[in-house]
């Protein structure tokens, strides 16, 4: 084991939910290549208080442990929902909760799903800018999945699954030394 932590957050409150069936693929394609200890969240798993709280320190015990799983993390995968060409108030306010240093300089593989192509620019348009104001790393390549890239909430669309293996191998670059799935191999 690596000994590093990856957490995906997916932005919905949705059970079943396309954007954390991404996450948790992406996260355990990450886990597996790397070995990772990964957790994923949805804005379920944060609880109701993300609606009341002005700050950080009005969550209740509940979300306090999402965010600070998000901020310990090593790496983080960022999963949203796409409505109306951008993502959902509750998760732009968790992600306003957290102080911009505490994200500089951590890799972050950006995801996103929505019912149509017309979507698809969202991962560039407003995650990535949202990512860089906090100085941290996103990813070279995100992934943007339709409604036709899922089969029962699992992901099945062999580009979609091309991405994930292309941006998992992105990570590399800041987990150099973290490669068990070639080790076994060798």
């Amino acid at each position: 084991m690596s000994g590093f932590k990856l957490v995906g957050i997916a932005g919905s409150f949705n059970r079943p939910s396309k954007t954390l069936a991404l996450v948790r693929h992406v996260a355990e394609r990450a886990s597996i290549r790397y070995g990772f200890t990964s957790k994923t969240y949805d804005l379920h798993d944060v609880g109701p208080s993300l609606g009341s709280a002005l700050w950080r320190k009005d969550l209740d015990e509940q979300a306090r442990q999402v965010v600070d799983e998000i901020v310990r993390a090593d790496a983080l995968i960022i999963g949203s929902p796409t409505y109306k060409g951008s993502y959902p108030g509750h998760f732009k306010h968790l992600i306003d909760l957290i102080d911009p240093h505490e994200l500089r300089g951590k890799p972050i593989i950006i995801t996103a799903t929505g019912g149509g192509d017309r979507h698809a620019l969202m991962v560039e348009h407003q995650l990535r800018p949202l990512f860089g104001f906090f100085m941290a790393h996103t990813l070279p390549t995100a992934v943007y999945a339709s409604d036709r890239d899922f089969t029962d909430y699992a992901v099945s669309s062999d580009p979609i699954l091309s991405r994930v293996s292309e941006v998992v191998g992105e990570l590399a670059a800041f987990f150099p030394g973290a490669n068990p799935a070639l080790a076994a191999a060798e």
